[in-house]
């Protein structure tokens, strides 16, 4: 255990955030001190990669390795009705190259190993089996952490700078009362796995399916390898929980009789594994950044998940968070407004994709309907779900309101602002 080396950056958490900036820094020299709750491998959902996934894979190093991989790779996503009526697949060579085009459906222990196994391989120290318990602050400043071994013994590291990359939990927002939710977004998802279900044929057979349920839910339908399928159930909790049921394989079962499509792929596999649950979806952190602290990934915000948009925000703020708190530390300056250009990419990139997913909820929405209207914006609806999501899509929201109202943008993810120093 490295009680006592000095360190430049501490990460908490490994997961795609935490070990995509673990890399960076390490890459650039930074001795970095990364602590992980659990052990590897260890499950996580959220398994969709979307195809700008690509750039910062491809910034980690990771491209070939990908490739060479056992994920299945996805081509295409698809929108399936009620009644099991299929759109056509969205194929994605459509609009990119191929090194876009072509994505990955992960098993996430499997994935986020890779990636924590990459900061390791760049010199990064990663402790398993460490939970951290608090922040050390100091006259404001974070200068480190307290964390508890799994054998027993309390810790402390310090760093001058300390990246919180905890995942949803969101361990310093929740701590520091940032925490805020969105106001319509808090969905309540059930899901579970399979083995021997159906799949579609071909290039087909990787893809991501969307399959509609009555008032705006939605199952996911992601083939894995080894034969397995993720499937979930995403819908308002009062409608999930009608007629007094609340046992979620209960629920899960019901839902599935819901749409025709999902009940005919699922219908020759076999259910595999606990039915999962969890809730309060959508959520940002007031701030992003104080003095000797900056917050990565879903630990700054996490989206409602209907367009497989956290893997691409968690693994791009990774890379961002690296190179920007790299570059403070060259500059001699850790104060939160060195993370401004930081924060100004990761909201307009997460309020984009979130006023998609506002549209895609109303029931007075639908892509189909906008694309027939506008066929001219179908490619920035392309884009925007594809995560190339930095970008002016103007146009495409003034588009939308002729269906669905816009979303204000939420004030928050800033900076916090800077305290004065007495003279």
């Amino acid at each position: 255990m490295t009680d006592h080396t000095e360190y430049d950056v501490i990460v908490i958490g490994a997961g795609p955030a935490g070990s995509s900036a673990a890399a960076v820094l390490a890459e650039a020299g930074r001795r970095v001190l990364v602590l992980e709750r659990d052990r590897f491998p260890r499950y996580k959902v959220g398994e969709s990669m979307i195809p700008f996934t690509y750039h910062p894979l491809k910034r980690l190093g990771l491209v070939d390795r990908m490739r060479r991989s056992p994920f299945i790779k996805k081509y295409s996503v698809q929108f399936v009705a009620p009644s099991g009526k299929a759109s056509q697949p969205f194929y994605f060579s459509s609009r990119y190259d191929d090194d876009v085009a072509q994505t990955w459906q992960v098993l996430r222990s499997e994935f986020d190993e890779m990636l924590m196994d990459n900061a390791r391989s760049k010199g990064a120290v990663v402790e398993e089996e460490v939970a951290v318990q608090s922040l050390i602050c100091e006259a404001g400043v974070t200068r480190g952490v307290r964390a508890k071994c799994k054998d027993g013994r309390e810790v402390e590291w310090r760093a001058p700078m300390t990246l919180d990359c905890s995942g949803k939990e969101a361990f310093a927002a929740t701590r520091k009362r940032w925490r805020k939710r969105d106001p319509k977004l808090n969905k309540v998802a059930i899901w579970t796995y399979y083995r021997g279900a159906m799949r579609d044929e071909g290039i087909d057979a990787g893809a991501t399916t969307v399959a509609f349920v009555p008032e705006k839910g939605w199952f996911w339908y992601i083939p894995q390898h080894d034969d397995m399928v993720s499937v979930g159930v995403v819908a308002e909790g009062n409608y999930l929980t009608r007629d007094g049921v609340k046992e979620p394989a209960a629920i899960f079962e019901r839902e599935i009789g819901q749409n025709l499509w999902i009940k005919e792929h699922l219908a020759p596999g076999a259910q595999v594994g606990k039915h999962h649950v969890t809730s309060e979806y959508t959520f940002r952190s007031e701030f992003c950044a104080e003095e000797g602290l900056l917050l990565v990934g879903d630990a700054f915000g996490f989206l409602d998940p209907v367009f497989s948009s956290g893997l691409l925000l968690a693994l791009k703020s990774g890379v961002l968070a690296g190179e920007n708190v790299d570059r403070a530390l060259s500059e001699g300056s850790l104060k939160p407004s060195q993370f401004t250009e930081y924060s100004q990419v990761m909201i307009q990139g997460i309020e984009n994709m979130r006023k998609l997913v506002y549209a895609f909820y109303d029931p007075d929405f639908s892509f189909k309907d906008l694309t027939a209207r506008y066929p001219e914006l179908a490619g920035d609806v392309t884009d925007c779900l594809s995560g190339d999501v930095n970008k002016d899509f103007s146009r495409l929201w003034k588009a939308v309101e002729d269906f669905a109202p816009i979303p204000s943008e939420l004030s928050y993810g800033a900076p916090a602002p800077e305290m004065e120093v007495a003279v």
